[in-house]
């Protein structure tokens, strides 16, 4: 029989994250919170009838402005779970599901948000992700650098 005990199953936040590519770089940038990170972020409540693309372009547009202009691969190039803190009251320790889509750029110069402090384009043949990302998230850089590289 199924396990139906709920306390055995886990709660996962859901988000996109975006390999923002440009002339074989790929886009990378800083949070306020001294963090490396790559465009994209959790799909909010309102949003679960909400087509993957249309979230997509909330999250390019809050992240790197309405100047890029960029092409998104249909299907998801990686999957990646990450845990993090959060830095919120408590800081619980959260978890993430992140779909990873390759996104080809087309134009214009990304803008950093208020949330960033730092932006880079790394090339994708020799980029060290290690070096900038932690957890899940470097699972998921090494993961598509690896399928970049082949």
């Amino acid at each position: 029989m199924a396990d139906l005990d709920i306390a055995q199953k886990d709660t996962y936040f859901v988000a996109v994250k975006l390999f923002l590519e440009r002339d074989g770089k790929l886009f990378i940038f800083k949070d306020k919170w001294g963090a490396w990170d790559l465009p994209g972020g959790r799909i909010k409540k309102h949003e679960f009838e909400t087509d993957l693309k249309d979230v997509i372009a909330r999250k390019m547009s809050e992240e790197v402005g309405n100047e890029v202009h960029y092409e998104v691969e249909e299907r998801p190039e990686v999957l990646m779970r990450h845990e993090r803190v959060e830095s919120v009251p408590g800081n619980p320790t959260i978890r993430i599901f992140g779909i990873g889509y390759r996104v080809k750029w087309v134009s214009g110069e990304p803008k950093m948000s208020e949330a960033h402090t730092e932006m880079l384009w790394v090339d994708v043949k020799d980029f060290k992700p290690e070096g900038y990302f932690t957890g899940g998230w470097l699972k998921g850089v090494q993961e598509y650098l690896g399928n970049r590289r082949k």
